[in-house]
């Protein structure tokens, strides 16, 4: 076994991935390499999600503010209900809106819902887009539950700020509506965050050991691309910037020695026993043909996070593949198979 996940990469061609445990089974959702829609595949371990069918929930929009880009879905069980988070923009090409400032896409962060027991059924609504207070590029919409309060986390440009996003946390009064203002939690700062662009995304929430641990992602999303950690006392006020601190370096990031590149825009699952599971997206090579945008081998990865004695998250580094990945030239099938 290969630190408790039998077979890596668990999906192929699916970056941005998203694991669920719920009633025993696995829920997988991550960027389509031709972000177009939103799909779901379900399995009983994570090493069979590669060969679960995979199912179109939401296609993009013939035109509108929904149908360019459609990326990093999430899903999340609130309540009696299914939730999907994720960016969509109108069109494929960066705006500068203020002078002075990063050239942004024009993403922002929208929401699916689905009240039948199985996602796989039902009808999956659209709850719209999440008002988180000013229109600006926006995307990574992460959902936690904590003490009974449902919290949005999510990755935001400001126009005061150097820089593509800052991560943001705000209350929720439902799973589509904030409950109050959107507080920063972090911004680009350190050497490691600022290689390429400027850029904190994809934010993801573990709580363990009487802690919060927020992680994302920073830097340029090649060699650079590597994940950091805030961390806050369960029970403080995480509305408040000072409940959180910040690590200067990054707790995950590239192996050569492994064959692991980028690794980064993580989610958490579990094993049936409740062992945590760092979920990620890494390539297996540096060189990349054309725009990276549209390099469609950033694969799923699973990894068992330990634990030390005093309750810290042992990152480790990116383990090797197991199963044979595309090359950089070559393209999968929506079936799973090279073409």
């Amino acid at each position: 076994m290969t630190d408790g996940v039998d077979v890596n990469p668990i999906v192929l061609q699916r970056a941005d991935p998203c694991v669920l445990r719920h009633d025993g089974q696995y829920y997988f959702t991550g960027s389509h390499p031709l972000y177009d829609r939103i799909v779901l595949r379900r399995a009983e371990r994570l090493e069979d999600l590669q060969a679960a069918e995979e199912v179109t929930i939401w296609t993009r929009h013939a035109s509108g503010p929904q149908s360019h880009l459609i990326w990093a879905p999430e899903i999340h069980r609130v309540g009696d209900a299914w939730y999907v988070y994720y960016a969509a923009a109108p069109d494929d090409h960066g705006t500068v809106d203020v002078p002075g400032t990063a050239e942004t896409f024009n993403h922002r962060v929208y929401v699916l819902e689905n009240t039948a027991d199985d996602p796989f059924t039902g009808e999956w609504v659209e709850r719209g887009q999440v008002d988180t207070g000013w229109e600006s590029f926006a995307l990574d919409a992460t959902s936690t539950v904590i003490d009974g309060q449902q919290y949005l986390v999510w990755a935001q440009q400001a126009f005061d700020v150097r820089g593509h996003s800052n991560l943001y946390i705000a209350p929720m009064a439902n799973p589509w509506t904030l409950a109050g203002p959107a507080v920063e939690l972090t911004r680009p700062e350190f050497d490691w965050e600022t290689k390429g662009f400027w850029v904190n995304e994809g934010p993801s929430v573990l709580v363990r050991g009487g802690r919060v641990f927020l992680t994302y992602s920073g830097a340029a999303t090649g060699i650079d691309y590597a994940m950091g950690v805030l961390t806050a006392e369960l029970g403080s006020d995480l509305l408040d910037p000072a409940s959180w601190t910040k690590s200067e370096t990054p707790v995950f990031v590239s192996d050569p020695a492994a064959g692991q590149y980028g690794p980064g825009h993580n989610s958490f699952t579990e094993l049936a026993d409740g062992t945590p599971v760092l979920v990620y997206h890494a390539r297996t090579y540096t060189e990349i043909v054309g725009d990276p945008l549209w390099d469609p081998n950033r694969h799923a990865r699973a990894q068992v996070l330990p634990f030390d004695a005093d309750g810290n998250p042992v990152w480790g580094t990116p383990v090797p593949d197991t199963r044979p990945t595309p090359t950089s030239t070559e393209v999968l099938s929506p079936a799973g198979e090279p073409q």
